[in-house]
């Protein structure tokens, strides 16, 4: 597979086809098989999937916030995204607060972002869904976290479900869960995860004509 085969910073790199436990399975055909989150973080809009390059950011526990600079860091994080990132919001599962609103989703859309993952809460559920923005967390609470919590650290590993993420990862999530393809390793992964899925169509199409699991397995390896 040659490198045109793969598009470029700031396009798709995972096209509809591909899901989640596609790209799973090629994880693993690759030698990578600790990719996924250990917990579902869950889409807002049930069959909404995401797929970008990380762009991330931790929050960490803090009472003593600037009152008269309570955003600048978040401020100045989204404001740097570039088109085709996806933003991940490392939070070590913290509950104190929302991290992730609809005025957030607004500006991150408008520089290009892909979508939302976080480990931690989102707020203004519906009206994220109304941007049309991708959002996938652990739960939602109303709750700012001005005086709460604040950014200890922007374009940086981070660990989310036992995983880490590093920016430029590749990171995809829909309905089944979030996978990450350390960027080192996104051709090989894609490739095979394109391969399955032209595989997989072959195999329903000969399952709902009456071949048999056994036969299609013997013949494609594929189930």
């Amino acid at each position: 597979m040659s490198n045109s085969d793969f598009l470029p910073w700031g396009s798709d790199p995972v096209d509809s086809k591909i899901t989640v436990p596609m790209i799973s399975d090629s994880c693993d055909k690759a030698g990578l098989r600790h990719q996924i989150l250990e917990h579902r973080l869950a889409p807002l809009v049930p069959g909404s999937s995401a797929s970008g390059r990380a762009r991330t950011v931790r929050f960490v526990p803090d009472s003593n916030t600037d009152p008269a600079k309570p955003y600048d860091d978040a401020i100045d994080f989204i404001d740097g995204t570039q088109p085709g990132e996806l933003i991940v919001i490392a939070t070590d599962n913290a509950n104190a607060s929302a991290f992730w609103g609809e005025l957030f989703s607004a500006a991150a859309k408008g520089r290009g972002a892909k979508g939302v993952i976080t480990d931690g809460n989102l707020r203004d559920s519906e009206k994220i869904v109304a941007v049309g923005f991708p959002a996938f967390s652990r739960s939602r609470r109303p709750i700012d976290y001005r005086g709460r919590m604040k950014v200890d650290a922007s374009q940086v590993k981070v660990i989310i479900g036992g995983v880490e993420i590093a920016p430029g990862d590749l990171v995809v999530a829909d309905d089944d869960g979030v996978v990450v393809v350390p960027a080192a390793h996104e051709q090989t992964v894609i490739g095979f995860a394109r391969d399955r899925a032209r595989g997989e169509s072959t195999v329903l199409e000969e399952l709902l004509a009456g071949s048999t699991l056994r036969d299609v397995w013997t013949r494609h390896g594929i189930l």
